[in-house]
């Protein structure tokens, strides 16, 4: 054990070695007196030029961002990480300009070093605005300052001596190494096809949503598709980068899938059913259901539940077995048109010709009901003990903006309609007479 681990130790310590004297040989460089420290004071001088210029104009762009007025998120952020990089963004004009008037007026090795200190700033403002595309803080972080530290080190050469020395810090467990080096590639590799990923099923997903040739059920089944595929690709390439082997993990994710199997059978379910629904296309989003005393319309259809939006306001999230294995009242399945129907009574000394007469003209009049090609129809249903019943059958093709409240508009028609004509609804009466007793003799 020993004897493996001195020549691991002894490599170490002459990497740790390499690099100490290539150090003190660039700071001795700095510190005689010459051209290369000429250079050093040059850009501490440009790093006190750009922090002034950040103290001067960070303010005028606070108030001039103040006066914006009905920007996108997106802008206000991107604003944001401009003022906090000002110094930085300063620095990198200042230098660029500074190397390349030095180049025309001086030998080209006596700016070397600024523009090496250009490239650097320059790099490093690059990676912190790419940084931005990947969502998750703690991701972005990691994928941030590796990029930073691999950009610095390659364009100071020091990325092979750097990156033996990573791997040299190796754990090693049966035939699997991981090594320091390989969980910091794996992590940014990680967040760089998980970004990738998002990038792209949200581009394609939005190309989806705009094909009017797909239904919207084949349209949420089309994106919800693309990002299984891609994440479980971006998941692949991630954990692999980490060297891990795959092959070995078919059995073991193979009992896990059983066990699973069994202790998620609901959540199994209804993901099935869900592919069910958007396969057959019996509910998709814009539907008027009706589902026990839940009345709304599909919102949105996920992976596990649809969400229905009632007229109140409330969103309930029914799980899509429900939609399968119970009785759903689809409104607008095959077609938008919906009947309604309403019960009422007249007296019996009005005309029920002139009753259905007038009824149909009065659920005409609401803006809402339909009066081609279904029109609105009346009959007899039936001679009651105070009034003869009536139905009136009429049509929409809008559910979506109620019922209750079409049921009233025709309600208050028919109301109006047989104030104006002189047609009485009669409701129940009773008559309750008190008769004269004879007092019972004693």
């Amino acid at each position: 054990m020993d004897e493996q681990a001195t020549p691991e130790i002894q490599s170490l310590t002459q990497m740790a070695l390499d690099l100490w004297g290539d150090f003190l040989l660039f700071f001795q460089g700095i510190i005689t007196p010459g051209w290369r420290q000429n250079q050093i004071l040059i850009i501490l001088a440009l790093v006190a030029i750009a922090w002034l210029l950040r103290y001067i104009t960070d303010p005028r762009i606070e108030a001039w961002a103040r006066t914006r007025e009905g920007w996108a998120k997106w802008r206000y952020r991107m604003l944001v990480q401009v003022r906090r990089r000002l110094i930085l963004i300063f620095f990198a004009i200042s230098a660029w300009t500074t190397y390349f008037v030095m180049q025309e007026v001086t030998w080209p090795s006596r700016s070397y070093l600024i523009g090496l200190a250009a490239t650097l700033a320059t790099a490093w403002l690059f990676i912190a605005f790419a940084a931005r595309l990947v969502r998750n803080p703690f991701l972005r972080r990691v994928v941030k300052w590796a990029v930073w530290i691999y950009a610095t080190l390659y364009y100071l050469n020091l990325v092979e001596p750097v990156s033996d020395f990573l791997d040299s810090l190796a754990l090693t467990v049966g035939e699997v190494r991981i090594s320091v080096l390989t969980v910091i590639v794996g992590f940014v590799v990680i967040g760089v096809v998980v970004t990738a990923a998002r990038l792209i099923s949200q581009t394609t997903a939005a190309n989806i949503r705009r094909n009017e040739d797909l239904s919207p059920s084949m349209q949420v089944l089309a994106v919800k598709a693309i990002q299984v595929i891609v994440y479980g690709l971006a998941i692949i390439v991630g954990v692999q980068s980490l060297g891990f082997d795959l092959t070995g993990l078919a059995v073991l994710s193979g009992a896990i899938g059983v066990g699973l199997g069994f202790g998620l059978q609901k959540v199994v379910s209804n993901l099935v059913s869900g592919v069910i629904i958007l396969l057959d296309k019996s509910i998709k989003p814009g539907d008027v259901i009706s589902l026990g005393d839940t009345f709304g319309w599909i919102q949105t259809l996920g992976a596990r539940y649809a969400s229905v939006v009632t007229r109140d306001g409330k969103e309930y999230l029914i799980p899509n077995e429900d939609l399968i294995t119970g009785q759903v009242v689809n409104w607008s399945h095959s077609n938008e048109f919906v009947r309604l129907d309403i019960y009422f009574g007249t007296a019996y000394g009005d005309d029920p010709h002139a009753v259905r007469r007038i009824a149909i003209e009065a659920a005409q009049s609401v803006d809402r009901v339909l009066t081609n090609p279904k029109a609105p129809v009346c009959h007899i249903v039936g001679f009651g003990d105070s009034s003869v019943d009536y139905i009136l059958r009429f049509w929409i093709r809008d559910p979506t903006q109620g019922l209750t409240n079409i049921r009233g508009n025709v309600y208050l028609a028919l109301w109006d309609a047989f104030e104006d004509n002189g047609i009485s609804i009669p409701f129940p009466q009773r008559e309750v007479r008190v008769l004269g007793h004879e007092v019972l003799p004693d």
